[in-house]
């Protein structure tokens, strides 16, 4: 496995893996966990060579005080990656990804007035950025990203629409510990009783998974608010039924085959994210 810090590094160990070479890429911030495994080794089977980022990027960032608590650890993260078989990793520090202050703006419409869009100005436009230059840099033929980040995917797949890259995006269901919890590089930031109680936002998606056939979407969306809000220590931020793909509230079953549930939500000092396909 080759680390790149820079990069011209990295498109000189690109550019030595022959020509026309088929790349899975990964990118992640690090904090690497099973989720972000699994996604190293379906491009592991899919592809030639597997590039693997791992850069926490600050301009995705609208909380200071989020960035400066978010899990770093290149050393174990490496060790990981091997064990799975990367070939090639581009851990960068922030002047190589950004000499000089972006400029770059991106519009995704509808897609990021909601939700994250909603209640984090700016971090699409900063995912967008960082996610254009990464690729422009490993130039894949493939990306995978974990669903968990269901929006992101969204936005990920319309910046190569609107850009016109040639890479596929392949969309890789969320990995979840063993009671439930989807695995994020916050987890490891919640202290012992708040990790008790975490697994009980996803027994609530659960539950209104179940309740599609019972339930009006309003009904559904009241009922997994006043659920979510009781959970202890938490602070409910959103709970959304949306079209899977225009991301916007629907306000009947029938006429949207393909639909998400998606919450945010805080509990202690950690935010967490989740959804289920209902």
């Amino acid at each position: 496995m080759i680390l790149c810090r820079t990069k011209t590094e990295l498109q000189d160990t690109l550019k030595a893996q022959g020509t026309n070479p088929i790349i899975g890429f990964v990118p992640t911030m690090g904090g690497l966990h099973e989720g972000h495994l699994a996604l190293v080794r379906q491009a592991k089977r899919e592809n030639e060579v597997v590039v693997v980022s791992v850069y926490v990027n600050p301009i995705q960032f609208n909380n200071a005080e989020d960035l400066k608590k978010y899990p770093r650890d290149l050393e174990r993260d490496l060790d990981m990656l091997k064990e799975v078989g990367c070939d090639i990793v581009f851990a960068p520090e922030d002047a190589e990804m950004y000499p000089e202050k972006p400029t770059e703006n991106y519009s995704f419409g509808a897609l990021e007035t909601v939700m994250e869009g909603a209640f984090r100005p700016g971090h699409f436009n900063g995912v967008a950025i960082v996610v254009k230059r990464l690729f422009d840099l490993v130039n894949p033929t493939t990306a995978y990203f974990g669903e968990k980040d269901f929006q992101q995917l969204a936005l990920i797949r319309a910046l190569v629409e609107q850009e016109d890259l040639a890479v596929e995006i392949v969309a890789c269901p969320t990995v979840r510990e063993h009671d439930g919890l989807a695995m994020s590089s916050r987890n490891t930031r919640l202290p012992e009783e708040d990790r008790r109680i975490a697994p009980q936002i996803y027994k609530i998606l659960r539950d209104c998974r179940d309740l599609v056939d019972v339930l009006t979407p309003a009904q559904l969306k009241t009922f997994a608010e006043e659920h979510l809000k009781k959970i202890p220590r938490t602070k409910l931020e959103y709970f959304e039924i949306v079209n899977a793909k225009t991301l916007q509230p629907i306000e009947n079953w029938s006429n949207c085959p393909k639909r998400v549930a998606c919450v945010a939500i805080w509990l202690g000092g950690v935010r967490l994210i989740d959804n289920v396909k209902i």
